[in-house]
C-alpha cells in the first residue's frame, strides 16, 4: 500500500526529514522565504506542488511545506506530514475580505471556517465544525499584537472555486453563489480563502494542532463601498506572525505550566 511506503507518495519525505512543527504556505514560491527565518534550513524535497525545507527554531526541528491551492492538496500534505512525525501546523496564506471595514494589508486569524469545500465531507459529516486549535490561535493573536500588526479574529469562508467567488455571474449556479456570499456577510464572516476548513477538519480527525494566519490581500466588499481597488501582497507580516507564534508554542510545549 502507498501509505506503508517509507517515502511519502506525494511530498517525497520520510520520517526524520520533518520536524514536529510545520509552517504551511500554499505557494511553493514562499517556502524558501519562510525557511529563511529558521536556523540552518535546508531543502528536503520538491514534488508536484509540494516543496519542503527543514531547519530549526528555538532549538527544535521545524519544517516548511507548501500545500498547493485548495482542500484536496492541503489534506494530502497534512496527512503525509503527520505520517512523517509532525503534529503542530500553522498555515500562512492570503485571503479576500467580506467585511468592508477591513483594509488590505491587515491580518485575519480564523477562529473557524465555513465548510464550503468538498474534501472535509470525506472526513466528517457537514454538521461537524471546522475550528482552529485554541492554543495556536492564541499564540498567533499574541504574536501579532507584539509585532504591532492590525489583525482580526473571526470566521472565514473556505470555497473550492476561486472563480465561483470572483465571477459568479458566469456560473450556472451563480444565483446560489451570490445568495450564500450575502448570507456569510450577514452572519459576520470576515474573509474568504480555500484551505483552512480542510486543514482544521483533518487536524481534528488526526488529533493534531493547526491554526491559520492570513494576509488580507484584497477586499471586494470594501472596493464596492469606496470605489477604489486596494491590494497588498506583502506576506512578510503574516510570516513573521507565524514564526513568532510557533516560537511561543515550542517554549510552551517544552515548559508546560
Amino acid at each position: 500500500m502507498l501509505l506503508d511506503q517509507e517515502l511519502m507518495y506525494h511530498i517525497h519525505c520520510k520520517k526524520g526529514d520533518i520536524g514536529r512543527y510545520v509552517i504551511l504556505p500554499g505557494d511553493p514560491g514562499r517556502v524558501e522565504k519562510i525557511a529563511a527565518y529558521l536556523d540552518q534550513a535546508k531543502h528536503v524535497a520538491t514534488h508536484r506542488e509540494y516543496t519542503t525545507w527543514t531547519g530549526s527554531l528555538a532549538g527544535e526541528p521545524v519544517s516548511v511545506c507548501s500545500t498547493g491551492i485548495g482542500g484536496p492538496s492541503a489534506a494530502i500534505a497534512m496527512e503525509e506530514l503527520i505520517r512523517c512525525g509532525a503534529d503542530t501546523f500553522i498555515r500562512v496564506g492570503t485571503c479576500g475580505g467580506l467585511d468592508p471595514s477591513m483594509v488590505p494589508g491587515e491580518l485575519i486569524l480564523p477562529s473557524g471556517a465555513i465548510r464550503k469545500e468538498g474534501t472535509g465531507r470525506e472526513y466528517v459529516p457537514i454538521e461537524f465544525p471546522a475550528v482552529a486549535n485554541y492554543q495556536l490561535l492564541s499564540a498567533l493573536d499574541a504574536a501579532a499584537t507584539r509585532l504591532g500588526l492590525t489583525h482580526h479574529i473571526g470566521v472565514v469562508e473556505c470555497k473550492d472555486s476561486f472563480y465561483g467567488q470572483h465571477d459568479p455571474g458566469s456560473m450556472p449556479v451563480g444565483d446560489e453563489l451570490k445568495f450564500k456570499w450575502n448570507a456569510w456577510k450577514m452572519a459576520g464572516a470576515i474573509g474568504s480563502e480555500m484551505e483552512s476548513a480542510t486543514l482544521f477538519l483533518v487536524a481534528s480527525v488526526r488529533r493534531v494542532r493547526v491554526a491559520t494566519v492570513l494576509l488580507l490581500c484584497n477586499n471586494q466588499e470594501r472596493a464596492l463601498q469606496t470605489g477604489k481597488v486596494e491590494t497588498d501582497f506583502n506576506t512578510e507580516p503574516a510570516i513573521q506572525t507565524a514564526v513568532e507564534a510557533l516560537r511561543t508554542v515550542i517554549l510552551q510545549d517544552r515548559n508546560p505550566q
